[in-house]
């Protein structure tokens, strides 16, 4: 009998050691069989690759969710002056970071960036259904020095434009643009919501959305609630949004359920924040609470508030098995 609510991951695993000590193309390849078979054997619905391919060893602390994507870019430039740094650090809204992922000095294009070549890879390892992880053009365009477009709305557009020509070629069963700026700055909403269902267009499949509040080296960075969020999420021309609430609590769960009812809720249930291994019980009072407040119709899947990859792998794992046990028990299987 096929499960009424599916179990995924947001998208990142812990990079093996072995991986980082001998990052051959041989070795990621064998790398993300590992990440396949651990989910299948723990009996995840719709796996993802781990974003192994991405990670930066002088960029750890995002794991490579944002210079992977725009230091192939035509007319971004990664090497800065001293006058470009601090011209950076004087922005508002990105004081975690110490400089920009990049500098952008003329119109974008996608360079050598290959999507598609990175999901061609991943999808031969495993013939489970699969979903592939974009990091989004809002995202994209807050890590940037723009000196060439003059807004951010103008710089997230031509991200945008990129993205979707190559999430155009993604059959993954989903495609998901992965957002963590945009909650805690609402007032961008809306040149922000344009510019996202650019590339959610382009998705050939079931296109999906993740946000959260940040996971920068295990921390919260936006400050916020998904109440000033409603209309955006509303807005999102996407089947669903996977949304951190595990550690946050349950106590926004009225606000997720004002959310445009055609937009399905990917309902975080395991914390990633933390290293304490939620049991099934607990995964099943949480499923169990959101539906009773939003509506079990409403909950397409359960997943993690985040990514694993600021996780041991072990305690990872078991987050992993958790999830998929306390989905069973909550639907009695």
């Amino acid at each position: 009998m096929q499960p009424r609510i599916k179990t995924t991951v947001v998208g990142s695993y812990p990079v093996p050691d072995w991986l980082a000590a001998y990052p051959t193309e041989q070795a990621l390849i064998d790398a993300t069989m590992v990440v396949f078979k651990i989910q299948e054997n723990a009996g995840i619905d719709l796996v993802a690759d781990g974003e192994l391919y991405r990670f930066d060893i002088n960029h750890p602390d995002t794991n490579g969710m944002i210079e992977y994507f725009v230091r192939p870019l035509e007319n971004v430039r990664s090497s800065l002056s001293r006058s470009e740094l601090l011209h950076f650090q004087e922005l508002e809204g990105m004081s975690f970071r110490s400089k920009p992922s990049a500098l952008v000095e003329g119109e974008i294009g996608e360079g050598t960036l290959n999507l598609g070549a990175d999901y061609r890879r991943a999808r031969a390892l495993t013939s489970r259904p699969m979903k592939f992880t974009v990091t989004g053009p809002h995202m994209l365009c807050k890590t940037l020095l723009d000196l060439h477009y003059g807004s951010k709305r103008d710089l997230c557009m031509a991200l945008a434009e990129v993205l979707a020509d190559q999430a155009a070629e993604i059959d993954a069963e989903v495609v998901q643009i992965d957002e963590a700026n945009i909650t805690g700055h609402p007032d961008e909403a809306e040149w922000a919501l344009e510019c996202i269902n650019v590339v959610l267009d382009a998705v050939p499949t079931i296109p999906a959305v993740h946000l959260c509040f940040g996971n920068y080296g295990g921390q919260t960075i936006q400050k916020g609630g998904w109440d000033a969020l409603i209309g955006f999420l509303s807005g999102l021309h996407a089947d669903h949004v996977l949304l951190e609430v595990a550690h946050r609590g349950s106590w926004e769960l009225e606000f997720l359920a004002r959310i445009n009812p055609e937009v399905g809720i990917g309902l975080g249930v395991v914390d990633i924040k933390s290293n304490t291994v939620e049991t099934p019980e607990e995964i099943a009072r949480r499923i169990e609470e959101a539906a009773r407040v939003i509506g079990v119709d409403r909950i397409r899947c359960v997943n993690p508030d985040c990514g694993f990859w600021m996780l041991k792998r072990s305690v990872a794992d078991r987050k992993i098995r958790a999830l998929v046990n306390g989905r069973d028990l909550f639907e009695g299987r």
